[in-house]
């Protein structure tokens, strides 16, 4: 009851404030009321926005000066490398109603809340063909046709590394004959490397009209992908931590191949990119008995194409110098694979 006479006399002393009620006059119209609520809501709404506005002059000039600095800090992607980006991301290149630059801030923004985009299995053919596309304009800008040292712009790059063809022949005779395991390492990147570059040279003797052919661009895009594909490969032979099972396959395929036994030397390829097993990617026993082919599967059985990205790359450029040797170093058709294909 004490809070209801309260409220009753707050409600009384409010309209006496706002002289609504008083000794000459008992009783008030609610318009009146609502109408001075609506003057204060009002005095109060313009005294606040002028206060902002104070507050904006104060610090116009500073947040001018970092938008224009900003501005002028932001660089515009071009287009191409804008839609490159996007499609990356599995996004939409321009929405319905955007124009160039706000597809390029939005590309902005999804870059700063997903840095990191699983890209998946990536088409490098066709990046080595637009690194090559680029190179060529890049050297055709600075140059017309020749660089400094004679060559022409529209050579690969190949690494020369002194090896002779006595050298090859000795490593064929003693590749693998030692049970050397880091000896064998070292004879095989020799031998590899070798038939890269003996291959560079070739495509770089090709006359100028082939090499900017479409044709040309992209033997010399296949090249400089099976570089790319082959460092890992390379890199573990020179550290000599190449898997023991693997070093098996490479060195009855590079004998064979110096050998010019290219069909034993693919049969030897398939061992080890294919494999023999029942089960080459793995078992999950099912039981408590094992089954009767379960000890055919040995490492040397499992396909080592299916075990991760990089060893399927540098298998498959390892496939692309077997051919790569049968066409510099031709031998009977018998001993050849898919002869003059």
């Amino acid at each position: 009851m004490d809070v209801l006479k309260a409220e009753i006399e707050r409600k009384r002393k409010e309209l006496e404030n706002r002289q609504l009620v008083g000794p000459q006059r008992k009783y008030f119209k609610r318009e009146e009321l609502i109408k001075q609520t609506n003057e204060e809501y009002e005095q109060r709404r313009r005294a606040k926005h002028q206060d902002e506005s104070d507050d904006e002059s104060s610090t116009s000039p500073s947040v001018a000066s970092l938008l224009k600095k900003k501005q002028e800090d932001e660089r515009v992607l071009p287009r191409k490398e804008v839609i490159r980006r996007l499609r990356d991301r599995s996004e939409p290149i321009l929405l319905f109603g955007e124009t160039e630059t706000e597809a390029f801030h939005r590309l902005r923004r999804l870059e700063i809340l997903e840095p990191e985009v699983d890209r998946g299995f990536r088409n490098d053919f066709q990046e080595a063909m637009e690194k090559v596309d680029q190179i060529y304009l890049d050297e055709i800008l600075k140059s017309q046709g020749k660089t400094e040292d004679g060559k022409s712009v529209h050579d690969v790059k190949v690494e020369v590394e002194g090896t002779t063809l006595e050298d090859i022949q000795t490593i064929a005779q003693e590749l693998g004959e030692r049970r050397n395991k880091g000896k064998d390492a070292d004879m095989i990147l020799t031998a590899l490397k070798f038939i890269l570059q003996m291959w560079g040279e070739r495509l770089n003797a090709r006359p100028e009209a082939d090499k900017m052919s479409m044709r040309g661009k992209l033997a010399s895009a296949t090249y400089g992908q099976t570089q790319s594909y082959l460092r890992p490969l390379f890199k573990r032979l020179r550290k000599n931590t190449i898997p023991e099972d693997i070093l098996e396959h490479l060195v009855r395929i590079v004998k064979n191949m110096l050998l010019r036994e290219y069909v034993k030397a693919n049969d030897a390829y398939l061992q080890m990119a294919i494999g023999n097993a029942p089960w080459p990617i793995g078992v999950t026993m099912v039981g408590i008995h094992a089954r009767t082919g379960r000890e055919k599967i040995f490492s040397q059985n499992i396909a080592h194409v299916l075990n991760d990205e990089t060893q399927r790359k540098f298998i498959q450029a390892l496939k692309r110098l077997m051919t790569q040797s049968q066409r510099l170093f031709p031998t009977d058709p018998s001993r050849s694979v898919e002869y003059n294909a």
